[in-house]
């Protein structure tokens, strides 16, 4: 379904809701008016039958008549009521569904260059260790990679096979994903197996086989972010820059996007993450321009 046809829906569920409302309440006062009109009238007309009751038994039945009458007119009175405050409410929770609906699906004005730039993405940190973090967007994947701190890894935690998921879990945090040439100086120097590291690196999903981009893009795919086009967002990066369809890093190794179920930021949905700054209510456009910004920078 298009974001135009989703903007009509959320716009006539709107109107509908808004017009069922207007007639419950219209229908509530007036019910309400009629009543206050009429209780003068009908106490009268109990007062007249019980004065003739004291002087004239066979009224009595009259009597009955007219107040089981009223008492039916009252019961029914408050049926009626409840049932048009039910619709009411009802039509107000609409209302506010479809506001929000729509709300979430109009185009929002994209982000200034220098919002981007300065506030939301600071710059990032000069790259004095260069030789140890080989994750740059224009290097080979492995070349220079310094294996010292690998050695390092293998004096610190030992060469048992138990050490296998920290010394992964220090060459991921310090790499950004497993490179080959450090896994296999890990199984020269320890106990460890390559059918070992292969088990351990598929079985959690922390371990990436692959280079990351110098900036990770969560783009959210929860419930509330893809009925607002997360699909589509993630769609448009994807072609904007570049990644192959079984790849999730542009060829430059500039960003690497990562498709996450929830992000916690449901009310700016749609909503991607850039290491640890949000941009929500996003379109296709904002969100490709988010990226420019960032890569400008980079």
């Amino acid at each position: 379904m298009t974001s135009d046809r989703q903007l009509r829906m959320a716009r006539g569920l709107g109107t509908v809701s808004v017009l069922v409302a207007l007639v419950a309440l219209v229908g509530l006062l007036a019910d309400h008016v009629v009543a206050l009109r009429r209780a003068p009238a009908e106490r009268s007309r109990v007062q007249g039958l019980e004065e003739e009751v004291k002087t004239d038994a066979r009224k009595a039945s009259a009597l009955h008549d007219e107040r089981k009458q009223q008492t039916d007119r009252s019961v029914a009175r408050d049926r009626r009521g409840r049932a048009l405050a039910w619709v009411i409410l009802v039509s107000g929770g609409l209302i506010v569904a479809s506001g929000i609906w729509h709300q979430s699906l109009r185009p929002q004005p994209l982000p200034s260059h220098a919002e981007l730039v300065e506030v939301r993405f600071p710059a990032p940190r000069p790259a004095a260790s260069k030789a140890r973090t080989p994750s740059g967007p224009t290097a080979p994947a492995e070349a220079g990679l310094d294996l010292s701190f690998v050695d390092e890894l293998v004096e610190r935690f030992g060469g048992s096979r138990e050490a296998a998921i920290p010394i992964l879990q220090a060459i991921q945090s310090h790499y950004r994903y497993l490179p080959d040439e450090a896994l296999r100086r890990v199984c020269e120097r320890t106990e460890i197996t390559p059918a070992q590291i292969s088990g351990t690196s598929s079985f959690y999903a922390q371990f990436r086989r692959s280079p990351v981009g110098r900036h990770v893009v969560r783009v959210c795919h929860g419930t509330a972010c893809h009925v607002a086009g997360a699909e589509q967002i993630s769609q448009e990066l994807r072609r904007h820059l570049g990644i192959p369809p079984d790849a999730d890093t542009d060829p430059r190794r500039l960003f690497t996007l990562d498709a996450v179920a929830c992000l916690g930021c449901c009310s700016l949905a749609p909503v991607l993450m850039i290491e640890e700054e949000t941009a929500g209510r996003l379109t296709p456009a904002s969100a490709r321009q988010v990226l420019d910004a960032v890569a400008a920078r980079t």
